[in-house]
């Protein structure tokens, strides 16, 4: 479900008269449902353990509502983690009379008010080498990998030393 608003069109006068924003409608958009926001994470997971290429690829669940409050931690989580890297609103007034949130502290959720925003933050994305990583090592074996990948000579060559080794380990 993705509507926002509630609109009449009258076909006598060929006119659409807005009669009320999401919280009017009988069904609930996608931010505001956790079913739909929880099918988007585990969505963004299966990407990103699928294969080690998927580390690189940039994941952004968009809708056009604002995040539900029981999410926004979880947005900033997941986006700190590198599961996704944020749940993005294209809808600048989603409320007919009222404010919505902007941003969550960490970025995790974005509503963007015009179409510069929207550049931006996507100029942003795809100019930036992310690799996602995960794992579950003890710390003695995070240790043997920390030391192996500072033998390296740059930062670069020890990131993707240490890359590497998390992943093949």
């Amino acid at each position: 479900m993705s509507i926002v608003w509630n609109w009449r069109y009258d076909v006598n006068t060929n006119e659409l008269t807005e009669i009320g924003d999401y919280r009017t409608h009988k069904g609930k958009p996608s931010f505001t449902r956790s079913d739909s926001i929880l099918k988007a994470i585990g969505k963004c997971i299966d990407i990103r353990v699928s294969s080690l290429k998927a580390s690189k690829i940039p994941l952004v669940v968009i809708g056009n509502a604002p995040l539900s409050n029981g999410f926004c931690k979880k947005a900033d989580y997941l986006k700190n983690a590198g599961i996704i890297q944020g749940f993005w609103s294209l809808n600048p007034f989603p409320l007919n009379h009222g404010n919505t949130r902007k941003t969550t502290p960490n970025g995790g959720f974005i509503r963007f008010d015009d179409i510069d925003e929207l550049n931006e933050s996507l100029s942003s994305l795809f100019s930036e080498n992310l690799n996602f990583f995960s794992g579950m090592k003890s710390p003695q074996q995070l240790g043997k990998i920390i030391e192996i990948a500072n033998y390296e000579n740059t930062y670069q060559n020890k990131g993707l030393k240490f890359l590497q080794m998390i992943n093949r380990s």
